[in-house]
């Protein structure tokens, strides 16, 4: 009989990935708590902090497109350790700034590295990891929820004695990532095609790619105004904020491992899509009435539960990115993570620009609206999703026969 922690059986080496994963995804949420306090010390205005994110996510989406062909030349080891040594160096440098276009500058370099890092660990993830390419898409994103449910936490926690402390902490942990993956990844064989620079754009000409990849794109817009906009409305305190967005980082977490699947097996991965987008969009209008209203309590609800939906949507859309395509793994998550993490790139300042200028409200209905306009893309072009429907009913047959007998 095949138990249910088969999942949990993994070698060293994934374990090892998976650790330096979680320490990356940390970066995405570290500064959450930290953005005012920020603001403060380098006397800069909400959207030239929002800037973080900003140059962060923009050289990450860039960078995806030459990821292959790194990894195709200098093998997925060394791929991973290039990315955690810019990791390393440029947080540590980060921590240094006297200047918020420094901070921006570092960041950018950040980015690069963990663009570098990301799109190679989910590759060697599922290349090494024990139960088929789901287990192992599970276990990278119950990594990402973790690093980024702990990034505010630790951000809150070091950031509160002072607000370069966390930066200095990611270099540290990711100097532990950096020798455990050193010592316990054993080097694949070298790649048996090179993968060309124009690779992860042809793959985008897949009418189920690009149908994922841009539905993602508006869903990330939606994803990154919460993260990097509300920090400047709770009014909290680093420990106030590192609280409500560790809540929502559980919530992450817990939707893409134990909420996303069943509701695939269920509902098909495309239904759970439109599920998820439309709890964000309401969930995204909640914030905007509870803002206005000033009612703060109502803020925090919606933004810990907003968590649910975004767990569901990053399993979803990255297990659709992986299957709905005959592309390699390697180039589909290139090309579906440079168009998807454009939106993260451009939320950030959009957003709090608007909120600065305009009003609260407005960067949560811009993202409600977001997630409308991902919800019409993927009714739009469904019939480019058939083959995610096949691959659902594949995993539901799968579970049944898997399933002990009564």
């Amino acid at each position: 009989m095949q138990t249910g922690g088969g999942i949990l059986r993994q070698p060293m080496s994934v374990w090892a990935t998976a650790f330096a994963a979680v320490v990356a995804f940390m970066g995405i949420g570290l500064v959450d708590p930290i953005l005012p306090s920020i603001a403060q010390g380098l006397k800069a205005t909400p959207s030239q902090v929002s800037l973080l994110f900003t140059s962060y996510f923009l050289v990450t989406a860039v960078a995806m497109l030459i990821t292959g062909w790194v990894s195709s030349r200098i093998g997925g080891k060394r791929t991973l350790l290039a990315g955690l040594a810019l990791v390393i160096v440029f947080a540590a440098l980060a921590g240094t700034s006297t200047s918020v276009a420094e901070l921006v500058g570092f960041r950018a370099g950040w980015g690069l590295g963990n663009a570098l890092f990301v799109a190679t660990a989910l590759a060697v993830i599922v290349g090494a990891a024990s139960g088929g390419a789901e287990s192992a898409i599970i276990l990278y994103e119950a990594a990402l929820g973790l690093g980024i449910s702990a990034g505010p936490l630790v951000g809150a926690l070091l950031g509160d004695w002072n607000w370069r402390a966390p930066f200095f902490g990611t270099a540290t942990l990711m100097a532990v990532g950096f020798v455990l993956i050193l010592t316990l990844l054993k080097a694949a064989p070298g790649p048996s095609a090179r993968t060309a620079l124009s690779a992860p754009i042809r793959a985008l000409a897949h009418g189920g790619l690009s149908t994922t990849a841009f539905t993602a794109l508006f869903y990330n817009f939606a994803f990154f105004t919460i993260l990097a906009f509300t920090p400047f409305i709770l009014g909290m305190s680093p420990y106030g904020i590192g609280a409500v967005f560790f809540g929502w980082g559980v919530c992450v977490a817990l939707a893409s491992v134990s909420g996303a699947p069943p509701l695939q097996r269920r509902v098909g991965s495309v239904s759970v899509l439109h599920l998820a987008l439309a709890l964000l969009a309401v969930l995204q209008a909640g914030i905007a009435v509870f803002a206005v209203a000033g009612m703060n309590a109502g803020v925090v609800v919606c933004v810990v539960l907003s968590g649910v939906p975004i767990g569901l949507n990053n399993t979803v859309f990255t297990e659709s990115a992986m299957e709905v395509s005959d592309a390699p793994r390697p180039v589909a998550s290139a090309g579906y993570n440079f168009v998807r993490w454009t939106g993260g790139a451009l939320a950030p300042f959009v957003a709090t620009k608007l909120g600065e200028e305009i009003g609260v409200a407005v960067p949560y209905v811009l993202g409600a609206v977001c997630c409308f306009v991902g919800m019409m893309i993927l009714y739009l072009r469904r019939h480019h999703l058939r083959t995610l429907a096949r691959v659902d009913a594949d995993h539901a047959r799968h579970d049944a026969a898997a399933a002990p007998a009564r």
